[in-house]
């Protein structure tokens, strides 16, 4: 069993920057991957950025590409999404998830937290 809990969203102008955590704990010494999501008002949840737990290729879907990086910070247990140059489109609620594979379908995914809301304005 894994637990994740994200922390970090909140509200910003267009052209910020915002930095979201997520802490795992639980059976973390799998190579688990983690992907970040995000899921808008009315539309399907959406992969935004993933790589292993325990590093490798980091993947971004193409619209945040060059704006979000990954990070991992091994002795917290705890990754981050960094996120700059934000815009309105990225509103969304944020979530992280282990699967045990990289996949981009967040159907496959087998644990998830809470999510965090980041709401950009214009």
């Amino acid at each position: 069993q894994v637990q994740l809990v994200e922390s970090g969203g909140g509200l910003v102008q267009a052209g910020g920057s915002l930095r979201l955590s997520c802490t795992a704990s639980g059976r973390t010494s799998s190579d688990y991957f983690m992907g970040w999501f995000r899921q808008a008002p009315g539309k399907e949840r959406e992969f935004v950025a993933g790589r292993s737990w325990n590093g490798g290729v980091t993947y971004y879907t193409d619209s945040v590409k060059g704006r979000f990086t990954i990070s991992r910070d091994s002795a917290k247990n705890t990754a981050y999404l960094h996120m700059n140059s934000l815009k309105p489109e990225d509103t969304a609620v944020y979530y992280c998830a282990f699967n045990r594979v990289y996949s981009r379908n967040y159907h496959s995914y087998d644990y998830w937290g809470q999510g965090t809301q980041v709401t950009v304005s214009s």
